[in-house]
């Protein structure tokens, strides 16, 4: 077990936490979440003892392994495979003495405890991980020095999950993976033998990887059993309740207050009036926690444009050499919401710089609309961006017209306040650099809008917001991201990009991901010609059998509904979140999310009932 007892931390006289305390069962998967800039990566360097706590402390189970990403492996001669086995510093030492050592007692040991720690595995388990993370097997051979920055940090990765150290730290683990190895990450980390902490925005690998939650909030953590989805709902609740009774008491403070105004200065009431003067002082104030500030993003709207906005016919593209892509036949219309699948290097960006004009394809032809204008925003825009300028003096060289006031207005309308208006990049967050980037990519209100990778440096607020802000766009998206979320809220259409060519992605986002899971790549599953004779109507017992399981299955999800608005209801009582509580309150958070799991279940089973039902009642309407 993990245990914070009262911690403390300062950063330049600003507690990031303080008189914090939460207990880690041994073996859980967690996810510290909190709003960027609240200190999660700060908590990490602190658990990893680089960082001196000012009061409190933090147990760790004696001669525990803690292990996270630093940086990037070094650009080196090394292979990639024997880089990540390498991580096992332990096997490398006992490989290496058992080379030299001559003592034949030594020699037995060093022998057994290779056999303890499974050493003559390694090599293929460090293979398996490198597979997941995107390297194939003539990759894995290769030396460091002919990967980017980005690879490697997938190597430092691997390396880490290779290790298996007792506690487990990563900090954005999907920043540098693509859709594919995020997929993959999210079922090693289910598995991962000993204990994980997780800081991401990622809600799909905080809903499927985690089974608990520690949220920074208010210089405080706070511990909830169950995924992020879980954790939202209870957290709501929890600030409703708070929210309700601050206005319960702000109406009885009122109440108070009134009476004193009117009779403190009156002989016969002074006496009552200073009782109340005095009820007030003694009144706690019940805040709210610190909610984020308003993370909005505020697109333009562009004209509505004739269909295609664009088209390709039989184009290719490359970079010189042997085509990237090639026979593209694909049309784009103002309303879509295509998401691009397929692995790294595959091409993906190649397509989305093509669609932008940024490529000239060598082959075929590509007709856009006259008027059509495309916003593009990639992930090394945020890097591009001038440091030594605020985003006012960005703004400013685009727009050199408006005034003042409506460039300010501009920057507002992507959350980038005040105070970061007039801010040095340089000194910015990542989420408000990304924010500016993507503020710029549409500043001409586009038709089109690509973008790649958008939401790796923002947190689940903004992302919420940007998925918000996509829905209401009047214009054409194309999406690259690793986020399952973001894609299956906005996007609508499924480009596989694969062996060359784009195709659309016949079946959804979750046929995808078990598509991967099942190690059947990213080809989708041959349909099989419905050849069958026309369906026979079931029975008239069958139906009513059938009609009977859907009423079963409805009484079963109300039964539950009613439970879940019960613990939610318990939950929102502020009382139970005294420190005298907290058992109970765990108790609760336990039932909650279990409740919560039953319900998703009878859903399930709700819906397969009901889809026997229509099939037995409308044998034809699937063909």
């Amino acid at each position: 077990m993990i245990k914070f007892e009262n911690i403390g931390y300062s950063v330049a006289g600003r507690a990031l936490v303080e008189h914090a305390s939460a207990a880690i069962p041994a073996g859980h998967k967690v996810g510290l979440v909190g709003r960027n800039g609240t200190g999660k990566t700060t908590l990490f360097r602190v658990i990893r003892g680089e960082l001196p706590l000012d009061s409190g402390s933090i147990s760790i189970p004696k001669g525990a392994r803690i292990g996270g990403i630093a940086q990037e492996v070094p650009s080196n001669d090394v292979s990639l495979i024997d880089t990540v086995l390498a991580q096992d510093t332990e096997r490398a030492a006992l490989l290496a003495e058992a080379e030299t050592t001559t003592d034949p007692n030594r020699i037995a040991e060093v022998q057994t405890r290779l056999a303890d720690i499974d050493a003559w595995s390694a090599p293929a388990r460090a293979a398996s991980i490198l597979k997941g993370l995107g390297f194939s097997q003539e990759k894995q051979s290769m030396p460091c020095s002919a990967f980017s920055g980005g690879w490697r940090m997938r190597v430092a990765l691997a390396g880490v999950l290779f290790a298996q150290p007792d506690l487990l730290l990563l900090d954005e683990p999907t920043n540098y993976l693509d859709l594919e190895g995020a997929i993959w990450l999210e079922t090693y980390l289910a598995r991962y033998p000993h204990t994980v902490i997780i800081v991401s925005h990622d809600r799909g690998l905080l809903n499927r990887a985690v089974g608990s939650i520690l949220h920074l909030e208010d210089r405080k953590l706070t511990f909830y059993q169950g995924n992020y989805d879980t954790f939202a709902r209870t957290r709501a609740a929890r600030l409703a309740a708070a929210e309700s009774e601050a206005k319960k008491q702000e109406a009885r403070r009122a109440h108070l207050q009134s009476y004193v105004d009117r009779f403190r200065y009156k002989a016969d009431k002074a006496k009552q009036a200073q009782a109340r003067i005095k009820m007030i002082a003694k009144m706690e104030p019940i805040s709210t926690p610190q909610e984020a500030a308003l993370r909005r993003f505020t697109f333009p709207e562009p004209e509505e444009l004739q269909p295609p906005i664009l088209r390709l016919d039989q184009a290719s593209v490359g970079y010189g050499g042997a085509p990237v892509l090639k026979h593209l036949d694909l049309r784009i219309d103002q309303d879509d919401r295509i998401a691009l699948l397929g692995q790294n290097g595959q091409g993906k960006s190649t397509l989305s710089k093509l669609i932008a004009d940024r490529l000239t394809a060598s082959a075929g032809s590509i007709v856009r609309s006259s008027k059509l204008r495309i916003g593009y925003f990639a992930q090394h825009q945020v890097d591009e961006l001038h440091l030594d300028e605020t985003p006012l003096e960005h703004l400013r060289r685009l727009r050199p017209d408006p005034a003042p006031s409506q460039l300010r207005a501009m920057l507002g309308g992507f959350g980038i306040g005040a105070e970061q208006a007039d801010t040095q990049v340089g000194r910015l967050s990542g989420g408000q650099k990304a924010r500016l980037s993507l503020m710029l990519a549409t500043l001409d209100a586009p038709h089109l809008l690509i973008l790649d990778e958008p939401t790796n440096h923002l947190d689940i607020e903004s992302r919420e917001a940007l998925v918000e802000a996509l829905t209401q766009y009047s214009g054409a998206v194309i999406l690259v991201s690793h986020d399952m979320h973001l894609l299956s809220m906005v996007a609508d259409r499924l480009w596989l990009v694969k062996d060359g060519r784009v195709t659309p992605y016949p079946d959804d986002l979750e046929t995808y991901r078990a598509s991967l899971l099942e190690g059947g790549g990213s080809s989708p599953k041959p349909t099989t010609e419905k050849m069958a004779a026309k369906p026979k109507r079931a029975s008239r017992d069958e139906i009513l059998a059938l009609r009977a399981e859907v009423r079963k299955c409805e009484d079963r999800l109300e039964k539950l509904n009613d439970m879940h608005d019960k613990l939610s209801t318990k939950l929102a009582d502020p009382a139970l979140y005294e420190d005298d509580k907290i058992a109970d309150l765990e108790i609760w958070n336990r039932k909650f999310a279990e409740v919560t799991q039953a319900i998703e279940r009878a859903e399930t089973l709700w819906i397969e009932a009901q889809e026997k039902l229509d099939t037995a009642e409308n044998p034809n309407s699937n063909q």
